[in-house]
């Protein structure tokens, strides 16, 4: 099997090319090709001599990332990408604009074992994970599609990055590198629903990116009634690696809350919310639920939702409520995807 190139670090790199022969200043200009020309395929290095391009084609593999359906909003302008890996599994991405620059919100697996009763991502369970270079395909394809940069990444589309931990954190180190496209740690956010060991593995990194718990229950029952992964690690567990990661990194911690009409948008779960949020040093981040053909969940009105929001805010919590992006084109995360294939089954 041929390797995958956009995969290696610039030191790995460099061992590649030593092994093919080539002069060390080609590794700059391979790396810079893959990373910041956001090169497709060998042929397009046109200032690497064609007998290295050659070998590079014969030993390695770009792998692809290809559009199959792009949605615009025309509300507020939010792109939702369906793309395509080379073994046919689809995976979506959003591209969000706001005024302080572009965000671009990737999947990390196709598919998720998660099973979150709100989410229709999980529905139909894992695939596979994706590799780093797959990852890092949905960003440089979208520049590409935009001639936009990307200055914000999130890792929250279908899939758990923590469930794919190591081809995560070499995301992290590509998309960071500073013969790549440099963006800062600082301008990354990863969603986990709470696998502790890999969240204390992570705090040991010391990376200066921001980690997000999708928190959506205030109390253990609560919790592992949304989300099964709560039966494996409690919640006062899952807090005390929050605590931990702040600890290591100096980072904030966001907490994610899925509000969901009669579930746990009541005055009972505003104040289990307090209790557990009011003396951590913390955002919280409230996203009326997209509701789902194959779930019962509603979202509360917005009435309701501000309500909520302003019972926490008067104890200190820092808390603001997701700006809705792309309400007409899919708005539930895994539901372009799940559409188009169930469309193509039929």
């Amino acid at each position: 099997m041929k390797k995958d190139i956009r995969a290696y670090t610039y030191e790995q790199l460099q061992n590649e090319m030593e092994l093919l022969g080539a002069k060390k200043f080609r590794t700059k200009q391979v790396y810079d090709w893959l990373h910041v020309k956001l090169a497709d395929n060998f042929e397009e290095m046109t200032n690497l001599p064609k007998n290295l391009r050659g070998k590079l084609d014969e030993e390695y593999v770009i792998l692809p990332v290809e559009l199959v359906k792009r949605q615009e909003s025309v509300l507020d302008g939010t792109n939702k990408f369906l793309f395509q890996l080379c073994d046919k599994n689809m995976i979506e991405s959003v591209l969000m604009r706001y005024k302080h620059g572009n965000s671009v919100c990737i999947s990390s697996q196709a598919g998720c074992r998660m099973g979150c009763r709100f989410c229709a991502s999980t529905i139909g369970g894992l695939s596979r994970n994706l590799s780093p270079s797959e990852m890092l395909g949905q960003i440089y394809h979208i520049q590409k599609l935009t001639g936009e940069r990307v200055s914000n990444v999130v890792i929250m589309g279908t899939g758990e990055p923590l469930d794919n931990y190591d081809n995560f954190l070499r995301f992290i180190r590509l998309l960071t590198d500073e013969h790549g496209l440099n963006i800062s740690q600082r301008n990354v956010t990863v969603s986990t629903c709470g696998i502790v060991p890999r969240m204390l593995e992570l705090a040991e990194e010391h990376l200066q990116i921001t980690l997000a718990l999708s928190l959506h229950g205030a109390t253990q029952e609560k919790r592992s009634s949304l989300m099964p992964v709560a039966n494996q690690y409690e919640l006062q567990e899952v807090l005390l690696a929050c605590d931990e990661y702040f600890r290591k990194t100096g980072r904030r911690v966001t907490f994610e809350y899925s509000l969901v009409h009669k579930v746990n948008d009541t005055d009972e779960d505003a104040n289990d919310l307090i209790k557990i949020l009011a003396p951590r040093n913390c955002h919280l981040n409230l996203i009326p639920v997209n509701p789902i053909k194959e779930r019962s969940f509603e979202r509360p009105d917005r009435k309701n939702a501000l309500n909520f929001k302003n019972k926490l805010e008067k104890r200190g919590i820092n808390v603001t409520i997701r700006r809705e992006m792309g309400a007409d084109i899919d708005g539930a995360c895994g539901q372009l995807r799940r559409t188009f294939v169930q469309t193509n089954k039929e």
